[in-house]
């Protein structure tokens, strides 16, 4: 325990640093995304705070963020529709969280190695650019929702390009004279300059793009009115003022309708789906983590599930670790579990004693946040990079960025996982065996695992063996042999009498079925290596 302590004690400094900017780039989403996803807006602020300050510790990732999740919106709007009460809402999280939980138990997080390193850095050049997109319209200063803010669900994918282009015939001189100066300090702060004077290095630069968005909007209310932002152009937190009145706005989920077989289908699809997603987020945070730690999937889907549930019982909305946030951690600084704990506190205190405050933060100041973020998780290079790693792995990262940007998350990973599966499979057709020939001698060598996606290639290889030839055959270095390239090579080995081909095999088992298909022993030398 006391080395624990010690060790997050030694990052202490860096992780209250990166919660101020977690705090101010999750405070407006979590607002959003219950707006998008017609629960009450409160709901996203008390999944955003058991997100932070519980999920935290119970996970064992140390960078990744928890929250509401922008993926689910659609999923949480249609059942709250379908049910017609948020409150049976509820019951089905809380039934959500306790299977979410049994998924971990039963260890389906294993699934996560699966995803190609490829597809995953896609996914986070994808999201970054989706920032971009999305952040310019606020940035502007054009438009003031926060839908899909993370997010890029098909049925939004062409309002945000109608959005993005719009916001350029739409410009607020204030809004965008702000973000133009956030984006400079968020990058004069990123210079060594800085990271060189230990007591700048003290500021967060976020919060000094924000107390300057706060700064400007002030004095322009006073001096500039035309310069000043209205209302829909600034953070919107319920006013609360005490622990009684947040006490009141949780709700519980109504028990009564165990009964009603709607609620465990909804609690299923929620609970795969933010698997999934919290999945696919911690295995990209993993990539970005300076340190590399591997976080144990199979707990995080515990962890999850247990928080999934407290939201449940608590009137919240579903949560999952959230990339967005989780990059904006790494990329402010973020060492260990406690910055996403502090921002969940500070989400916590916020909203119940200084509503009023941060309502004075512009919107432009965080959209500047995110879309220094974007840029940092798509850089252009990202695409060179992976190009001069070749054509197996520059196609399905850019198959991945692509997907997800005309589709959703879900469906453009699984886009990119079926390229990446391609490529495996088209690597391993051509390195399951090697012909060689040295005059009328060939050499047909198998390598590792020969299953029946190979039987092309073995006929192509043993079509290409001249009549009147010698052939050995060498199985020694394969250690699996699939029955269907057994048999292709009994074949030949039938028909290789009518053309004169001796055929020496080597490195099969002694019972193999080729060693019976042989009639003329004099034409064949049979060696077994096994």
């Amino acid at each position: 325990m006391k080395t624990q302590l010690h060790y997050y004690l030694g990052y202490l400094r860096q992780d209250v640093s990166a919660s101020i900017v977690v705090f101010l780039v999750a405070l407006p989403l979590c607002l959003g995304i219950a707006l998008a996803s017609g629960a009450p807006l409160f709901s996203g602020i008390i999944s955003g705070i058991v997100g932070g300050a519980i999920v935290s510790w119970l996970s064992r990732s140390q960078l990744s963020v928890s929250g509401p999740a922008a993926g689910l919106t659609v999923i949480v709007f249609t059942a709250i529709e379908t049910l017609g009460d948020f409150n049976l809402f509820l019951l089905s999280l809380s039934i959500a969280g306790i299977l979410q939980f049994c998924l971990g138990v039963f260890r389906a997080g294993s699934i996560a190695a699966f995803f190609p390193a490829s597809v995953i850095k896609g996914m986070l050049a994808a999201i970054g650019m989706i920032l971009i997109i999305k952040q310019i319209p606020h940035a502007t200063g054009y438009d003031a929702s926060f839908i899909g803010d993370e997010s890029y669900m098909h049925e939004s994918a062409r309002s945000s390009f109608f959005e993005l282009f719009e916001s350029l015939r739409g410009v607020s001189q204030g809004a965008t004279l702000i973000s133009i100066v956030s984006l400079m300090i968020l990058v004069i702060w990123e210079s060594h300059w800085i990271k060189r004077n230990a007591w700048l290095r003290l500021i967060p630069g976020p919060l000094l793009a924000v107390a300057w968005g706060i700064g400007f909007n002030e004095w322009a209310q006073s001096h500039a009115p035309g310069w000043s932002l209205n209302m829909r152009h600034l953070v919107s937190l319920p006013e609360l003022g005490s622990i009684r009145n947040f006490a009141h706005q949780l709700q519980l989920p109504d028990f009564t309708a165990f009964g009603n077989p709607q609620i465990y289908s909804i609690a299923l699809t929620l609970a795969v789906v933010a698997s999934l997603e919290t999945l696919l987020s911690v295995e990209a945070v993993d990539k970005l983590d300076p340190h590399k730690r591997v976080t144990p999937t199979n707990h995080e889907l515990r962890a999850q599930g247990l928080g999934n549930f407290i939201c449940g019982m608590l009137g919240g909305l579903p949560i999952t670790a959230v990339i967005v946030r989780s990059a904006a951690n790494v990329n402010a600084g973020g060492q260990t579990r406690v910055s996403s704990f502090l921002h969940g506190a500070l989400l916590l205190v916020s909203v119940v004693f200084y509503a009023p405050y941060l309502n004075r933060i512009p919107l432009a100041c965080l959209a500047a946040v995110l879309l220094q973020t974007g840029y940092k998780l798509a850089r252009p290079m990202l695409f060179f990079e992976f190009y001069r790693k070749g054509i197996s792995q520059f196609l399905p990262f850019t198959i991945t960025v692509f997907a997800i940007l005309f589709t959703d998350l879900l469906e453009g990973i699984a886009i990119g996982m079926a390229c990446g599966i391609f490529f495996v499979l088209w690597s391993d057709f051509h390195s399951a065996m090697t012909l060689t020939q040295h005059g009328s001698h060939y050499l047909l060598r198998l390598h590792k695992d020969v299953s029946f996606l190979n039987k092309a290639l073995l006929r192509k290889h043993l079509g290409a063996i001249a009549d009147e030839s010698i052939l050995v055959i060498d199985g020694s270095r394969a250690l699996f042999v699939d029955q269907d390239i057994l048999e292709t090579i009994a074949d030949f080995l039938t028909a290789a009498r009518d053309r004169d081909i001796a055929v020496e095999l080597q490195g099969f088992a002694t019972d193999s079925p080729l060693l019976l298909m042989s009639t003329e022993p004099s034409r064949f030398a049979l060696a077994t290596g096994h």
